[in-house]
């Protein structure tokens, strides 16, 4: 039987911090979608985070390695960390494309959430973006995906990914970290024991 295309999800974000939400979402990606890899890419110049001071990459990178250390298919893509400039989602997609060629080019998936989705035509080149990857939007079960208006009309592929119920969000960690609170449940040990030792939030 002859195989596809190589497929490959792309999961990026800020991460500031990575919690078990993230996880659980890249792990459902994997099943649903038949994935060959996840690479997760930390933002290292976050465009959309403007006015809001970001935690330096190295320990948005660090968490990010303890979060998915030892998980098969799982990968730490550093692209976005090392390019120089604001981290605009549509250069690494073609940045992976480009490392193969044209006859061995992987077909690429985006994982994104719903928020993002309605927000995708605010998104630099989202056009040529459209064009390169398939989009995987999360959704909550018994949801459906809505297409944002901006993108009426136009062509695209999206499928829907089932989102656990998962109430976690990195500005909640965030605030629970300077309220003292336990946040083991939210981001794993691993995770808590690095914001605790270096300090974090």
């Amino acid at each position: 039987m002859t195989r596809g295309p190589r497929r490959v999800g792309l999961f990026g974000g800020s991460f500031d911090p990575v919690h078990l939400a993230h996880l659980s979402l890249a792990r459902v990606a994997m099943s649903q979608l038949a994935l060959d890899e996840l690479r997760w890419v930390p933002a290292g110049q976050p465009w959309q985070k403007a006015g809001r001071e970001v935690t330096p990459a190295a320990h948005r990178e660090a968490m990010v390695r303890l979060m998915i250390e030892g998980i098969p298919g799982f990968v730490l893509d550093r692209s976005e960390l090392l390019r120089e400039g604001p981290s605009y989602t549509v250069d690494t997609v073609r940045a992976l494309a480009a490392e193969n060629p044209a006859a061995a080019r992987p077909r690429i998936f985006l994982v994104i959430g719903q928020d993002q989705y309605a927000r995708l035509h605010t998104w630099h080149d989202w056009q040529g973006l459209l064009q390169e990857a398939t989009l995987a939007v999360a959704a909550r079960q018994g949801e459906g995906v809505r297409a944002p208006e901006a993108l009426a009309g136009i062509s695209h592929q999206v499928v829907r990914l089932e989102m656990p119920a998962l109430n976690i969000s990195s500005s909640a960690v965030r605030a629970s970290v300077s309220r003292g609170e336990n946040i083991r449940p939210m981001v794993g040990d691993a995770v808590a024991e690095y914001i605790a030792l270096h300090r974090l939030y």
